[in-house]
């Protein structure tokens, strides 16, 4: 299964949003997370120039927020992040307010693994629970056979 979040990064006047779902809770003390992340992405700039960004987890029932970044993606056009409000945390990176819950993080660390994604490693430094709700989860298959 893997979770459908928004990353939003923001460094000086640029802002960008991306759907990413290769999440990971990667340690505890401090708290960290890793993510996945496609190469050639408009936001990998950001994350690099502001070394910080939040995640903002998608609910279950909010189709608005699905459809828009799903649009993004195929027709490479507004931002949408100009129609949602947004606030912001410790880092600065938008939070969308009709998330969930979200996570603000410093990046601390980049990881070209050689393949068509990075990795990327965030400390938590806030985070929250926004709204209640049902998770959105989706399950993928895989072509692997254990």
């Amino acid at each position: 299964p893997q979770g459908l979040y928004i990353l939003t990064a923001a460094y000086e006047t640029h802002v960008r949003a991306v759907m990413v779902s290769w999440v990971q809770q990667a340690s505890f003390d401090p708290p960290m997370v890793v993510l996945a992340l496609r190469k050639g992405r408009d936001i990998v700039p950001l994350l690099h120039d502001s070394h910080a960004f939040a995640l903002c987890q998608i609910a279950k029932e909010d189709r608005l927020t699905l459809k828009k970044f799903a649009e993004r993606r195929r027709k490479k056009e507004e931002d949408p992040l100009q129609s949602l409000e947004i606030i912001h945390k410790v880092t600065g990176s938008p939070i969308l307010t009709r998330a969930l819950s979200y996570l603000d993080c410093t990046l601390v660390r980049h990881v070209d693994i050689d393949s068509d994604h990075d990795l990327y490693v965030g400390q938590v430094v806030s985070g929250g629970l926004l709204h209640p709700g049902q998770v959105n989860v989706r399950l993928r298959e895989s072509g692997y056979k254990y």
